[in-house]
């Protein structure tokens, strides 16, 4: 049983059949939304972030939305290792009552965003090599400034009516803000590709904090976020609403010809542009007009025969806190074993990365 599946753009193919799968190549690193699904990942993070591109070091982009987010600014840590470790422990320590308020939820998030950052922050915005991006939405019109949860209902609710006509017309409500490296001018994300309106904010470890927050919050579930120094100002959500799979112009990086390659440890093998996309199979990356934007891509993602090993026979997720209720043993044994099963994903990726099958590529 292969624990990954393998997909690769045509160029990312191209460019694997001539030289294999090298850290030196690889320029950029998604994380995707997805809440205690980014748990599986654990121990390929720590190699990847810890042991196998340290090895070919240069200057990459590591952009993510929501616990994406939160897994590259472990990424950032001095220590990749014990930050990825200390981000699962935490995450599968959450405790909450049988009804929590968004007091409740606010608190305990906060709580774990403290604990996991510590006194890191310089070291996360610093980094050597790698320049961080977070990616949080700003809310427009009806949630410019919602007064109460009911107001906000009303406005995610008009969001959902606009995007099922059209992912562009969500940007009549939603803004993209990506509060990252300044050092990193992304001009491949500059240079405007969709619909939405997208801001541009620099990344200080006085704005982490509230930024990585920002990028984690569920409407309704959590307040809104606000004052996120050197942002514009208003009200800030999930940057899973737009980008929750994180469907980018990959292949502007570099150019046609080169050879900077895109390693996505991924969930799956679709690329759901955004979270109102999920019921939407006709919305994928790969099947619209921007297909093209995938061709430098590689994405590894736990196979089906993998994931039928797990609890439950699923990736962790949110689910799982109705599920086991408040039975937060139960819950959190059943994440800490998925996290131990994830070993297999890092030894096959490592694997992979030594000597690819290119009979396991499939086509994104």
């Amino acid at each position: 049983m292969n624990a990954l599946n393998f997909y690769a753009g045509p160029r990312a193919l191209a460019h694997i059949r001539s030289h294999g799968l090298r850290a030196r190549d690889v320029a950029v690193v998604p994380a995707a939304a997805g809440g205690p699904k980014g748990l599986i990942f654990q121990s390929l993070d720590q190699w990847l972030f810890g042991e196998w591109l340290p090895a070919a070091p240069r200057e990459r982009t590591l952009i993510g939305s929501s616990i994406g987010a939160w897994r590259l600014a472990a990424a950032c840590h001095a220590d990749p290792a014990a930050a990825f470790e200390r981000l699962g422990r935490l995450y599968c320590d959450q405790r909450y009552t049988a009804k929590p308020t968004r007091d409740e939820i606010d608190l305990v998030c906060q709580r774990l965003l403290g604990d996991f950052l510590g006194d890191h922050a310089g070291e996360v915005v610093n980094h050597p090599h790698h320049r961080l991006h977070l990616l949080a939405v700003r809310g427009l019109r009806q949630l410019d400034a919602p007064r109460h949860r009911y107001a906000e209902m009303r406005g995610f609710a008009a969001a959902t009516l606009l995007n099922l006509g059209a992912r562009e017309r969500l940007a009549h409500m939603l803004e993209r803000v990506v509060i990252g490296d300044a050092r990193d001018p992304a001009p491949w994300l500059r240079e405007k590709f969709d619909g939405f309106t997208t801001h541009f904010a620099a990344l200080s470890d006085a704005n982490l904090a509230p930024a990585l927050l920002a990028s984690g919050t569920l409407p309704m579930l959590m307040k809104p976020v606000g004052g996120i120094a050197g942002a514009p100002p208003g009200s800030y959500w999930d940057g899973g609403i737009i980008d929750y799979n994180l469907a980018l112009p990959y292949s502007r990086i570099g150019g046609a010809d080169a050879g900077e390659l895109v390693l996505y440890p991924h969930f799956g093998e679709h690329i759901v542009p955004g979270w109102l996309d999920k019921g939407l199979p006709w919305r994928r990356a790969a099947r619209g007009p921007n297909r093209g934007w995938l061709d430098n891509v590689v994405i590894a993602a736990p196979s089906p025969a993998f994931l039928r090993t797990l609890p439950r026979g699923k990736l962790p997720d949110r689910k799982d806190f109705n599920h086991y209720g408040l039975d937060h043993d139960a819950r959190g044994a059943a994440w800490r074993r998925a996290i131990a099963e994830g070993a297999r994903l890092r030894d096959e990726l490592a694997a992979f990365a030594e000597r690819p099958e290119l009979s396991r590529i499939r086509p994104v």
